[in-house]
């Protein structure tokens, strides 16, 4: 939480809860994935797929793709944002590269993946009613010791 942007995800269910949730079958969300990465990194990063669909209280599974093109080991911290922002509370990760530094040695290119999942209160929610889609991007930066991220918003 403390690195996501405006649209903060959501801490999600616990194994049983989720487990137990029943999808909304007749609620289709695109989900799209975008991909950016800091002046301060020098990797490739983009996502395996462009979008999928969704149901809330349905688990879904993206992929993302890093590569270090440089000659030395270089370690990544991402941030996320989800929009529109009102989704992000319900928009919940189970797994997710983004929850820990990556560590890219020379050359090596590793899929990232994103276990989700968009809580069925989401359909229930007036002010979702016309949302059918929804942007989950990641920016990768360089992380560096005692080196702070920016923190987003006015300054």
């Amino acid at each position: 939480k403390a690195t996501g942007l405006g649209g903060t995800t959501g801490a999600g269910r616990g194994p049983e809860q989720i487990e137990s949730m029943k999808p909304v079958k007749d609620r289709v969300i695109k989900v799209t994935f975008n991909a950016d990465v800091h002046a301060s990194i020098h990797w490739n990063f983009k996502p395996q797929q462009t979008e999928i669909y969704v149901v809330p209280g349905e688990t879904a599974l993206a992929f993302y793709k890093a590569k270090n093109p440089t000659d030395k080991p270089v370690i990544g911290i991402s941030t996320y944002n989800v929009v529109p922002f009102e989704a992000g509370q319900y928009f919940n990760k189970i797994q997710c590269f983004c929850f820990e530094e990556q560590r890219l040695n020379p050359q090596e290119e590793v899929d990232m993946p994103v276990f989700f999942y968009i809580d069925p209160e989401f359909a229930e929610d007036p002010k979702m009613a016309k949302v059918d889609l929804i942007t989950l991007s990641y920016t990768f930066f360089e992380a560096k010791e005692g080196h702070k991220l920016p923190l987003p918003g006015y300054q």
